[in-house]
C-alpha cells in the first residue's frame, strides 16, 4: 500500500450544518462533500474541512494536508500513512454506503 492517499474533496463553506458525506463529480474526479460552518475567508473553510476530514476518517489532523486547491472549493488532500481500511471508509462516506 502507498504511504499516502490522495482524497478529492468539494468544500461547501458557510453551511448551517457541518457534515461529511456525499458525492460531487468535480475536476479531480468523484469527490467527497464536506460542508463546514467556517466562511471561505483566510483559509478558514479549508482548515475546517481538513479537520472534518480527519475526524470522519478517524485519523489525526496532523496526517492530513492540503495538496491542491487552496483558493478553490475543489481540493485535494493528502493523508500520510493511511490504514488499509481507509479507502473503503472514504468510499462509504462519498457514495453513501456507510452502514
Amino acid at each position: 500500500m502507498d504511504d499516502r492517499l490522495t482524497v478529492a474533496v468539494r468544500v461547501k463553506p458557510g453551511s448551517a450544518r457541518a457534515r461529511v458525506g456525499g458525492r460531487f463529480d468535480g475536476p479531480h474526479g468523484p469527490a467527497l462533500v464536506i460542508a463546514v460552518n467556517a466562511p471561505a475567508v483566510d483559509g478558514r473553510a479549508t482548515e475546517a474541512a481538513r479537520r472534518a476530514l480527519a475526524q470522519a476518517l478517524g485519523v489525526r489532523p496532523a496526517v492530513v494536508s492540503l495538496r491542491a486547491g487552496a483558493a478553490s472549493r475543489d481540493k485535494l488532500f493528502l493523508i500520510e500513512r493511511p490504514d488499509p481500511g481507509l479507502t473503503e471508509r472514504l468510499g462509504q462516506l462519498r457514495d453513501g454506503t456507510a452502514g
